[in-house]
Protein backbone atom coordinates (compact mmCIF):
# COMPACT_ATOMS: atom_id res chain seq x y z
CA UNK A 1 0.00 0.00 0.00
CA UNK A 2 2.89 2.39 0.60
CA UNK A 3 4.21 3.69 -2.71
CA UNK A 4 7.01 5.62 -1.00
CA UNK A 5 8.25 2.61 1.00
CA UNK A 6 8.23 0.52 -2.18
CA UNK A 7 10.28 3.15 -4.03
CA UNK A 8 12.62 3.46 -1.03
CA UNK A 9 13.29 -0.29 -1.19
CA UNK A 10 13.93 -0.19 -4.95
CA UNK A 11 16.35 2.72 -4.62
CA UNK A 12 18.25 1.24 -1.68
CA UNK A 13 18.53 -2.14 -3.44
CA UNK A 14 19.81 -0.41 -6.62
CA UNK A 15 16.89 -1.85 -8.61
CA UNK A 16 16.36 1.64 -10.01
CA UNK A 17 18.27 4.90 -9.77
CA UNK A 18 16.75 8.21 -8.74
CA UNK A 19 17.67 9.61 -12.17
CA UNK A 20 15.78 6.79 -13.91
CA UNK A 21 12.82 7.24 -11.58
CA UNK A 22 12.78 10.99 -12.08
CA UNK A 23 13.04 10.71 -15.87
CA UNK A 24 10.09 8.30 -15.81
CA UNK A 25 7.90 10.78 -13.97
CA UNK A 26 9.07 13.68 -16.16
CA UNK A 27 8.06 11.61 -19.21
CA UNK A 28 4.60 11.00 -17.73
CA UNK A 29 4.23 14.71 -17.00
CA UNK A 30 5.17 15.59 -20.59
CA UNK A 31 2.57 13.11 -21.89
CA UNK A 32 -0.32 14.13 -19.62
CA UNK A 33 0.12 17.73 -18.54
CA UNK A 34 -1.20 19.33 -21.75
CA UNK A 35 -4.55 17.69 -21.04
CA UNK A 36 -4.69 17.80 -17.23
CA UNK A 37 -2.82 21.07 -16.51
CA UNK A 38 -1.57 19.77 -13.18
CA UNK A 39 1.73 21.68 -13.37
CA UNK A 40 2.28 25.38 -13.91
CA UNK A 41 6.07 24.94 -14.02
CA UNK A 42 8.04 21.73 -14.63
CA UNK A 43 11.49 22.04 -13.02
CA UNK A 44 13.26 19.42 -15.13
CA UNK A 45 16.77 20.79 -14.64
CA UNK A 46 16.34 21.06 -10.88
CA UNK A 47 14.82 17.58 -10.74
CA UNK A 48 17.63 15.85 -12.63
CA UNK A 49 20.28 17.70 -10.63
CA UNK A 50 18.59 16.61 -7.40
CA UNK A 51 18.29 13.02 -8.62
CA UNK A 52 21.98 12.87 -9.50
CA UNK A 53 22.89 14.14 -6.03
CA UNK A 54 20.52 11.58 -4.45
CA UNK A 55 22.15 8.75 -6.42
CA UNK A 56 25.55 9.89 -5.19
CA UNK A 57 24.36 9.84 -1.57
CA UNK A 58 22.78 6.41 -2.01
CA UNK A 59 25.99 5.06 -3.58
CA UNK A 60 27.87 6.21 -0.47
CA UNK A 61 25.55 4.14 1.70
CA UNK A 62 23.29 6.94 2.91
CA UNK A 63 19.57 6.41 3.31
CA UNK A 64 16.61 8.55 4.33
CA UNK A 65 12.86 8.04 3.85
CA UNK A 66 12.60 10.49 0.92
CA UNK A 67 16.13 10.32 -0.49
CA UNK A 68 15.84 10.27 -4.28
CA UNK A 69 12.03 10.35 -4.23
CA UNK A 70 10.47 12.76 -6.78
CA UNK A 71 7.76 15.07 -5.38
CA UNK A 72 5.51 17.82 -6.74
CA UNK A 73 5.15 21.11 -4.85
CA UNK A 74 2.12 23.40 -4.80
CA UNK A 75 2.91 26.71 -6.46
CA UNK A 76 2.48 28.79 -3.30
CA UNK A 77 5.47 27.12 -1.56
CA UNK A 78 8.78 28.86 -2.25
CA UNK A 79 11.68 27.04 -3.91
CA UNK A 80 14.73 29.27 -4.28
CA UNK A 81 15.19 30.65 -7.80
CA UNK A 82 12.21 28.67 -9.15
CA UNK A 83 9.07 30.40 -10.37
CA UNK A 84 6.43 30.64 -7.61
CA UNK A 85 3.26 32.19 -9.05
CA UNK A 86 0.43 31.33 -6.64
CA UNK A 87 -1.46 30.87 -9.95
CA UNK A 88 -1.77 34.66 -10.18
CA UNK A 89 -0.88 37.22 -12.83
CA UNK A 90 0.57 39.43 -10.11
CA UNK A 91 3.30 36.83 -9.39
CA UNK A 92 3.55 35.35 -12.88
CA UNK A 93 7.33 35.76 -13.07
CA UNK A 94 8.27 35.87 -9.37
CA UNK A 95 11.28 33.81 -8.28
CA UNK A 96 11.94 33.74 -4.51
CA UNK A 97 15.44 34.18 -3.13
CA UNK A 98 14.98 31.60 -0.38
CA UNK A 99 13.49 28.17 0.30
CA UNK A 100 10.42 27.49 2.41
CA UNK A 101 11.29 25.62 5.61
CA UNK A 102 9.54 22.50 4.31
CA UNK A 103 11.81 22.59 1.25
CA UNK A 104 14.90 22.95 3.46
CA UNK A 105 13.76 19.91 5.44
CA UNK A 106 13.09 17.92 2.27
CA UNK A 107 16.53 18.94 0.98
CA UNK A 108 18.08 17.38 4.07
CA UNK A 109 16.25 14.14 3.24
CA UNK A 110 17.32 14.39 -0.42
CA UNK A 111 13.91 14.71 -2.08
CA UNK A 112 13.66 15.61 -5.78
CA UNK A 113 11.34 18.35 -7.10
CA UNK A 114 9.50 17.70 -10.35
CA UNK A 115 7.70 21.04 -10.54
CA UNK A 116 5.16 23.49 -9.15
CA UNK A 117 1.50 22.48 -9.31
CA UNK A 118 -1.59 24.39 -10.40
CA UNK A 119 -4.02 25.80 -7.85
CA UNK A 120 -6.71 28.38 -7.18
CA UNK A 121 -5.21 31.88 -7.27
CA UNK A 122 -3.59 32.55 -3.88
CA UNK A 123 -5.36 29.36 -2.71
CA UNK A 124 -8.71 31.13 -2.87
CA UNK A 125 -11.24 28.67 -4.25
CA UNK A 126 -12.48 25.11 -4.03
CA UNK A 127 -12.12 23.98 -7.64
CA UNK A 128 -8.72 25.24 -8.92
CA UNK A 129 -10.67 27.15 -11.59
CA UNK A 130 -9.62 30.60 -10.33
CA UNK A 131 -6.08 30.00 -11.60
CA UNK A 132 -4.63 32.60 -13.97
CA UNK A 133 -3.17 29.74 -16.04
CA UNK A 134 -4.83 26.84 -17.88
CA UNK A 135 -7.59 25.30 -15.79
CA UNK A 136 -6.72 21.88 -14.35
CA UNK A 137 -8.93 18.87 -15.09
CA UNK A 138 -9.88 15.92 -12.88
CA UNK A 139 -8.02 12.80 -14.09
CA UNK A 140 -11.21 10.76 -13.64
CA UNK A 141 -12.46 12.72 -16.65
CA UNK A 142 -16.02 13.64 -17.50
CA UNK A 143 -14.94 17.30 -17.72
CA UNK A 144 -14.94 17.69 -13.93
CA UNK A 145 -12.95 19.94 -11.59
CA UNK A 146 -10.16 18.41 -9.49
CA UNK A 147 -11.16 20.36 -6.38
CA UNK A 148 -9.12 23.08 -4.78
CA UNK A 149 -7.17 24.89 -3.95
CA UNK A 150 -4.46 22.16 -4.18
CA UNK A 151 -6.02 20.69 -7.31
CA UNK A 152 -2.80 20.36 -9.28
CA UNK A 153 -1.11 18.37 -6.53
CA UNK A 154 -4.08 16.00 -6.27
CA UNK A 155 -4.16 15.51 -10.06
CA UNK A 156 -0.42 14.84 -10.17
CA UNK A 157 -0.69 12.02 -7.61
CA UNK A 158 -3.90 10.55 -9.04
CA UNK A 159 -2.52 10.56 -12.60
CA UNK A 160 0.81 9.00 -11.51
CA UNK A 161 2.75 12.12 -12.49
CA UNK A 162 4.46 11.89 -9.09
CA UNK A 163 4.28 9.50 -6.12
CA UNK A 164 3.35 12.28 -3.67
CA UNK A 165 3.00 16.06 -3.45
CA UNK A 166 2.75 18.97 -1.05
CA UNK A 167 -0.32 21.17 -0.85
CA UNK A 168 -1.65 23.76 1.55
CA UNK A 169 -4.93 23.59 3.47
CA UNK A 170 -6.75 26.72 4.66
CA UNK A 171 -10.30 25.38 4.73
CA UNK A 172 -10.00 21.94 3.13
CA UNK A 173 -7.63 22.71 0.26
CA UNK A 174 -5.66 19.46 0.64
CA UNK A 175 -8.48 17.14 1.70
CA UNK A 176 -11.23 18.18 -0.74
CA UNK A 177 -9.14 17.85 -3.95
CA UNK A 178 -7.78 14.57 -2.58
CA UNK A 179 -11.41 13.42 -2.23
CA UNK A 180 -12.37 14.61 -5.73
CA UNK A 181 -9.33 12.87 -7.29
CA UNK A 182 -9.46 9.62 -5.32
CA UNK A 183 -6.20 9.97 -3.34
CA UNK A 184 -5.24 10.56 0.30
CA UNK A 185 -4.56 14.02 1.71
CA UNK A 186 -3.92 15.28 5.22
CA UNK A 187 -4.06 18.58 7.07
CA UNK A 188 -1.91 18.15 10.19
CA UNK A 189 -2.49 19.92 13.50
CA UNK A 190 -1.92 23.67 13.16
CA UNK A 191 1.65 24.44 14.16
CA UNK A 192 3.19 21.03 13.47
CA UNK A 193 4.56 22.20 10.10
CA UNK A 194 6.25 25.57 9.56
CA UNK A 195 4.47 28.05 7.30
CA UNK A 196 7.67 29.97 6.54
CA UNK A 197 7.93 30.23 2.76
CA UNK A 198 4.26 29.44 2.21
CA UNK A 199 2.71 32.49 0.56
CA UNK A 200 0.09 33.48 3.11
CA UNK A 201 -3.66 33.43 2.53
CA UNK A 202 -5.05 33.26 6.11
CA UNK A 203 -2.21 32.84 8.57
CA UNK A 204 -4.21 31.41 11.47
CA UNK A 205 -5.77 28.76 9.22
CA UNK A 206 -3.09 27.86 6.63
CA UNK A 207 -1.20 24.60 7.03
CA UNK A 208 1.03 22.69 4.61
CA UNK A 209 0.04 19.06 4.15
CA UNK A 210 0.82 16.05 1.93
CA UNK A 211 -1.18 14.37 -0.82
CA UNK A 212 -0.20 10.78 -1.60
CA UNK A 213 -1.55 7.37 -2.49
CA UNK A 214 -1.92 6.24 1.13
CA UNK A 215 -2.18 7.47 4.70
CA UNK A 216 1.13 5.82 5.52
CA UNK A 217 2.84 7.83 2.76
CA UNK A 218 1.31 11.03 4.16
CA UNK A 219 2.80 10.12 7.54
CA UNK A 220 6.25 9.56 6.02
CA UNK A 221 6.21 13.04 4.47
CA UNK A 222 4.93 14.70 7.63
CA UNK A 223 7.70 13.05 9.64
CA UNK A 224 10.16 14.75 7.29
CA UNK A 225 8.66 18.26 7.22
CA UNK A 226 7.27 18.78 10.74
CA UNK A 227 8.92 20.45 13.71
CA UNK A 228 9.65 23.78 15.40
CA UNK A 229 11.03 26.54 13.18
CA UNK A 230 12.61 29.78 14.38
CA UNK A 231 11.19 31.52 11.30
CA UNK A 232 7.59 30.68 12.29
CA UNK A 233 6.51 31.55 15.83
CA UNK A 234 3.26 29.61 15.40
CA UNK A 235 5.18 26.37 14.85
CA UNK A 236 5.26 24.02 17.83
CA UNK A 237 8.04 21.93 19.34
CA UNK A 238 5.92 18.79 19.49
CA UNK A 239 7.48 15.44 18.69
CA UNK A 240 5.03 13.31 16.70
CA UNK A 241 5.75 10.04 14.96
CA UNK A 242 2.95 10.37 12.44
CA UNK A 243 3.12 6.66 11.57
CA UNK A 244 3.61 5.56 15.17
CA UNK A 245 0.23 3.81 15.33
CA UNK A 246 0.20 2.35 11.80
CA UNK A 247 -0.58 -1.37 11.92
CA UNK A 248 -2.04 -1.32 15.43
CA UNK A 249 -5.51 -2.77 15.93
CA UNK A 250 -8.40 -0.33 16.19
CA UNK A 251 -10.69 -2.73 18.06
CA UNK A 252 -12.35 -1.05 21.02
CA UNK A 253 -11.58 2.49 19.84
CA UNK A 254 -14.42 5.00 19.57
CA UNK A 255 -15.64 6.86 16.49
CA UNK A 256 -17.90 9.90 16.74
CA UNK A 257 -20.50 10.48 14.04
CA UNK A 258 -21.77 14.10 14.14
CA UNK A 259 -25.37 14.07 12.95
CA UNK A 260 -25.15 17.60 11.53
CA UNK A 261 -22.71 16.44 8.81
CA UNK A 262 -25.26 14.03 7.34
CA UNK A 263 -28.22 16.37 6.91
CA UNK A 264 -29.48 18.60 4.14
CA UNK A 265 -27.08 19.24 1.26
CA UNK A 266 -25.21 15.94 1.47
CA UNK A 267 -25.55 13.87 -1.71
CA UNK A 268 -27.25 10.52 -1.07
CA UNK A 269 -24.53 8.50 -2.80
CA UNK A 270 -21.91 10.26 -0.68
CA UNK A 271 -23.89 9.61 2.49
CA UNK A 272 -24.39 5.93 1.61
CA UNK A 273 -20.68 5.39 0.88
CA UNK A 274 -19.62 7.06 4.13
CA UNK A 275 -22.16 5.05 6.15
CA UNK A 276 -20.76 1.85 4.61
CA UNK A 277 -17.41 2.93 5.98
CA UNK A 278 -19.04 3.41 9.39
CA UNK A 279 -20.37 -0.17 9.17
CA UNK A 280 -16.88 -1.36 8.25
CA UNK A 281 -15.40 0.21 11.38
CA UNK A 282 -18.24 -1.17 13.51
CA UNK A 283 -17.57 -4.67 12.19
CA UNK A 284 -13.86 -4.16 12.92
CA UNK A 285 -14.73 -3.74 16.61
CA UNK A 286 -14.98 0.04 16.94
CA UNK A 287 -17.65 1.63 19.08
CA UNK A 288 -19.78 4.06 17.08
CA UNK A 289 -21.07 7.05 19.04
CA UNK A 290 -23.45 9.74 17.81
CA UNK A 291 -22.07 13.17 18.66
CA UNK A 292 -23.15 16.70 17.89
CA UNK A 293 -21.60 19.87 16.54
CA UNK A 294 -24.49 22.33 16.70
CA UNK A 295 -22.32 25.29 15.66
CA UNK A 296 -21.77 23.72 12.22
CA UNK A 297 -24.49 25.93 10.73
CA UNK A 298 -22.23 28.94 11.36
CA UNK A 299 -19.04 27.28 10.09
CA UNK A 300 -18.92 28.64 6.54
CA UNK A 301 -19.87 32.18 7.60
CA UNK A 302 -17.27 32.25 10.40
CA UNK A 303 -14.59 30.72 8.19
CA UNK A 304 -15.00 33.19 5.35
CA UNK A 305 -15.05 36.18 7.70
CA UNK A 306 -11.84 35.02 9.39
CA UNK A 307 -10.08 33.92 6.20
CA UNK A 308 -11.01 37.00 4.16
CA UNK A 309 -10.08 39.37 6.97
CA UNK A 310 -6.61 37.83 7.18
CA UNK A 311 -6.31 37.74 3.38
CA UNK A 312 -7.07 41.45 3.11
CA UNK A 313 -4.10 42.09 5.40
CA UNK A 314 -1.72 39.52 3.90
CA UNK A 315 -2.28 40.56 0.30
CA UNK A 316 -1.64 44.22 1.06
CA UNK A 317 2.05 43.52 0.37
CA UNK A 318 1.33 43.22 -3.37
CA UNK A 319 1.57 46.88 -4.37
CA UNK A 320 3.53 46.84 -7.63
CA UNK A 321 6.62 48.28 -5.95
CA UNK A 322 8.62 45.59 -4.20
CA UNK A 323 8.05 42.55 -6.43
CA UNK A 324 5.63 41.02 -8.88
CA UNK A 325 3.51 42.59 -11.62
CA UNK A 326 3.47 46.40 -11.96
CA UNK A 327 0.81 48.20 -14.00
CA UNK A 328 1.93 50.73 -16.61
CA UNK A 329 0.73 54.30 -16.87
CA UNK A 330 0.27 55.23 -13.22
CA UNK A 331 1.15 58.81 -12.30
CA UNK A 332 0.89 58.58 -8.50
CA UNK A 333 1.69 55.93 -5.88
CA UNK A 334 -1.99 55.51 -5.04
CA UNK A 335 -2.84 55.08 -8.71
CA UNK A 336 -0.03 52.54 -9.11
CA UNK A 337 -1.40 50.39 -6.30
CA UNK A 338 -4.97 50.61 -7.57
CA UNK A 339 -4.06 49.76 -11.17
CA UNK A 340 -1.65 46.98 -10.20
CA UNK A 341 -4.16 45.23 -7.97
CA UNK A 342 -7.04 45.76 -10.39
CA UNK A 343 -5.08 44.21 -13.26
CA UNK A 344 -3.04 41.68 -11.28
CA UNK A 345 -5.64 40.01 -9.07
CA UNK A 346 -8.45 37.79 -10.34
CA UNK A 347 -12.12 38.27 -9.50
CA UNK A 348 -12.24 35.79 -6.61
CA UNK A 349 -9.19 37.32 -4.91
CA UNK A 350 -10.69 40.80 -5.25
CA UNK A 351 -13.99 39.55 -3.82
CA UNK A 352 -12.30 38.13 -0.73
CA UNK A 353 -10.12 41.17 -0.15
CA UNK A 354 -13.19 43.41 -0.28
CA UNK A 355 -15.15 41.14 2.06
CA UNK A 356 -12.26 40.98 4.52
CA UNK A 357 -11.64 44.73 4.45
CA UNK A 358 -15.35 45.35 5.05
CA UNK A 359 -15.41 42.96 8.03
CA UNK A 360 -12.44 44.73 9.61
CA UNK A 361 -13.63 48.27 8.94
CA UNK A 362 -14.76 50.70 11.61
CA UNK A 363 -18.36 50.03 12.63
CA UNK A 364 -18.39 46.46 11.35
CA UNK A 365 -15.51 44.85 13.27
CA UNK A 366 -17.63 44.01 16.31
CA UNK A 367 -20.62 42.94 14.24
CA UNK A 368 -18.73 40.51 12.03
CA UNK A 369 -15.08 39.73 12.73
CA UNK A 370 -15.36 39.70 16.53
CA UNK A 371 -18.39 37.39 16.35
CA UNK A 372 -16.48 35.06 14.02
CA UNK A 373 -13.71 34.88 16.62
CA UNK A 374 -16.30 33.92 19.25
CA UNK A 375 -17.67 31.19 16.97
CA UNK A 376 -14.11 29.88 16.55
CA UNK A 377 -13.80 29.43 20.31
CA UNK A 378 -17.13 27.61 20.36
CA UNK A 379 -15.88 25.18 17.69
CA UNK A 380 -12.82 24.45 19.81
CA UNK A 381 -15.06 23.73 22.81
CA UNK A 382 -17.25 21.40 20.76
CA UNK A 383 -14.23 19.52 19.42
CA UNK A 384 -12.93 19.13 22.99
CA UNK A 385 -16.28 17.70 24.08
CA UNK A 386 -16.34 15.26 21.16
CA UNK A 387 -12.79 14.03 21.77
CA UNK A 388 -13.50 13.46 25.45
CA UNK A 389 -15.83 10.70 24.23
CA UNK A 390 -14.18 9.59 20.99
CA UNK A 391 -10.79 8.81 19.46
CA UNK A 392 -11.73 10.18 16.02
CA UNK A 393 -14.65 11.89 14.31
CA UNK A 394 -15.87 10.53 10.95
CA UNK A 395 -17.63 12.64 8.31
CA UNK A 396 -17.86 13.06 4.54
CA UNK A 397 -14.96 15.13 3.17
CA UNK A 398 -17.25 16.98 0.76
CA UNK A 399 -21.04 17.03 0.36
CA UNK A 400 -20.77 15.97 -3.31
CA UNK A 401 -18.35 14.37 -5.74
CA UNK A 402 -16.43 16.49 -8.24
CA UNK A 403 -18.74 18.66 -10.32
CA UNK A 404 -18.46 19.89 -13.90
CA UNK A 405 -15.96 22.57 -14.88
CA UNK A 406 -17.65 26.03 -14.87
CA UNK A 407 -20.71 24.59 -13.09
CA UNK A 408 -20.50 26.83 -10.00
CA UNK A 409 -18.30 29.59 -11.36
CA UNK A 410 -21.06 32.23 -11.24
CA UNK A 411 -22.43 31.18 -7.84
CA UNK A 412 -19.84 31.94 -5.13
CA UNK A 413 -22.33 31.22 -2.33
CA UNK A 414 -22.85 27.67 -3.59
CA UNK A 415 -19.07 27.30 -3.96
CA UNK A 416 -18.48 28.51 -0.40
CA UNK A 417 -21.15 26.21 1.07
CA UNK A 418 -19.30 23.24 -0.47
CA UNK A 419 -16.63 23.79 2.22
CA UNK A 420 -19.05 22.92 5.04
CA UNK A 421 -17.44 19.55 5.82
CA UNK A 422 -13.81 20.70 5.92
CA UNK A 423 -13.53 24.22 7.36
CA UNK A 424 -14.16 23.26 10.99
CA UNK A 425 -10.84 21.39 11.23
CA UNK A 426 -8.98 24.57 10.23
CA UNK A 427 -11.05 26.75 12.55
CA UNK A 428 -10.33 24.35 15.41
CA UNK A 429 -6.69 23.70 14.47
CA UNK A 430 -7.17 19.92 14.59
CA UNK A 431 -5.74 17.26 12.23
CA UNK A 432 -7.92 15.68 9.54
CA UNK A 433 -7.25 13.20 6.76
CA UNK A 434 -9.19 12.24 3.63
CA UNK A 435 -9.23 8.77 2.14
CA UNK A 436 -11.39 7.28 -0.61
CA UNK A 437 -14.38 5.23 0.57
CA UNK A 438 -16.08 4.47 -2.74
CA UNK A 439 -17.32 5.78 -6.07
CA UNK A 440 -20.67 7.07 -7.29
CA UNK A 441 -22.64 5.62 -10.19
CA UNK A 442 -20.57 7.68 -12.65
CA UNK A 443 -17.29 6.37 -11.27
CA UNK A 444 -16.29 9.55 -9.44
CA UNK A 445 -14.43 9.13 -6.11
CA UNK A 446 -16.10 9.75 -2.75
CA UNK A 447 -14.04 11.02 0.17
CA UNK A 448 -14.18 10.04 3.84
CA UNK A 449 -12.73 12.36 6.50
CA UNK A 450 -11.23 11.30 9.83
CA UNK A 451 -10.54 14.04 12.38
CA UNK A 452 -8.62 13.68 15.64
CA UNK A 453 -7.82 15.94 18.59
CA UNK A 454 -4.91 18.38 18.46
CA UNK A 455 -1.49 16.67 18.10
CA UNK A 456 -3.13 13.24 17.84
CA UNK A 457 -2.35 13.17 14.11
CA UNK A 458 -1.04 9.60 14.38
CA UNK A 459 -4.51 8.43 15.45
CA UNK A 460 -6.15 9.86 12.33
CA UNK A 461 -3.49 8.20 10.16
CA UNK A 462 -3.96 4.90 12.01
CA UNK A 463 -7.69 4.83 11.24
CA UNK A 464 -7.20 5.87 7.60
CA UNK A 465 -4.41 3.33 7.11
CA UNK A 466 -6.53 0.53 8.59
CA UNK A 467 -9.39 1.45 6.26
CA UNK A 468 -7.18 1.60 3.16
CA UNK A 469 -5.62 -1.79 3.86
CA UNK A 470 -8.81 -3.66 4.78
CA UNK A 471 -11.88 -2.07 3.19
CA UNK A 472 -13.11 -3.57 -0.06
CA UNK A 473 -14.37 -0.71 -2.27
Amino acid sequence: MSKLLDLRKQLDNKEISSVELTKGYLKTISEKNDKLNAFITVTEELALKGAEEADRRIAEGETAPLLGIPLAIKDNICIKNERTTCASKILENFKPTYNATVIEKLNMDGAVYLGKTNMDEFAMGGSSQTTYFNKPVNPYGKNCVPGGSSGGSAIAVAADMCPAALGSDTGGSVRQPAAFCGVTGMKPTYGTVSRYGLVAFASSLDQIGPIAESAEDCGLILNAISGKDAHDQTSRNVKIDFNGLVGQDIKGLKIGIPKEFFGEGIDEEVKDAVMKAVDFYRNAGCEIIEVSMPTLKYAVSAYYLLACAEASSNLARFDGVRYGFRADGAETYEELIRMTRSQGFGEEVKRRILLGTYALSSGYYDAYYKKALAVRQQFKREYNEIFEKCDVMLTPTAPTVAYKINENVDDPVKMYLADICTVTANIGGVPAINTTCGFNKDGMPIGLSLTAKQFDDARAIQFADFFEKNFKK
